[in-house]
């Protein structure tokens, strides 16, 4: 048994159970193991906890060799992927009080990316603030809608059943929205993330010179 075997198995526990179904003892259980050796590789649950949320911050891709834009715009989008495959994870990342080393390499590449595009530093946390704002609180959202936001077949089914249990001329806006757009063939909820998040990089750079 190693530490990343725990980890491993404490976030396969998470994504199929929730974030209260992992338990020390569980953990060992699955492991084969007593409860007790776990303390060898993790503290206590609230260490388990802080290793789970390292492990996720380590599958973000950060690329620090390309334009500033693109960097953040691959960033948002591997973590909206990581936050999708580990949904537990979400109300967890920022309320660590002992970040692990890959949550804290992170915070440091990104930060690094926007010093390299020229924020000062009061910018650079304007806009870390902005981006995480966004990211999750679209993730809550994606995660919590009763279809799979990528699955154009299943958004429509949902649509169409509200659709028919409404009168048109009492919600003429959103009958127009349900008919004119979400139904259209193509539609994917999942792509109103990259949409909005070209509006919050258009932003943070018409704000980069005035934060200076």
């Amino acid at each position: 048994m190693t530490r990343a075997a725990v980890v491993a198995t404490a976030v396969q526990i998470a994504d199929a159970e929730g974030i209260a179904a992992v338990t020390m003892r569980k953990i060992a259980q699955q492991l084969g193991v007593e409860a007790m050796s776990l303390y060898h590789h993790v503290r206590n649950k609230d260490g388990i906890l802080d290793v789970m949320v390292d492990h996720v911050f380590a599958e973000i891709e950060i690329p620090t060799k390309m334009a500033w834009r693109e960097a953040l715009r691959v960033r948002m989008e591997s973590a909206r992927a990581a936050l999708v495959r580990h949904p537990w994870a979400l109300g967890l990342m920022d309320s660590r009080r002992d970040p692990g080393p890959e949550t804290l390499r992170h915070h440091d590449a990104v930060i690094g990316v926007m010093r390299g595009a020229g924020f000062t530093i009061r910018g650079a946390a304007h806009a870390f603030s902005l981006l995480d704002s966004y990211l999750y609180g679209y993730v809550l959202q994606e995660t919590t809608m009763p279809f799979d936001s990528a699955d154009e077949a299943a958004t429509r089914e949902v649509a169409e059943a509200i659709q028919s249990g409404i009168n048109p001329e009492d919600l003429p806006h959103l009958t127009e929205m349900t008919t004119a757009h979400v139904l259209q063939p193509g539609y994917s909820y999942a792509d109103e993330f990259g949409i909005g998040l070209e509006v919050v990089l258009d932003g943070l750079e018409r704000n980069r010179e005035r934060w200076a």
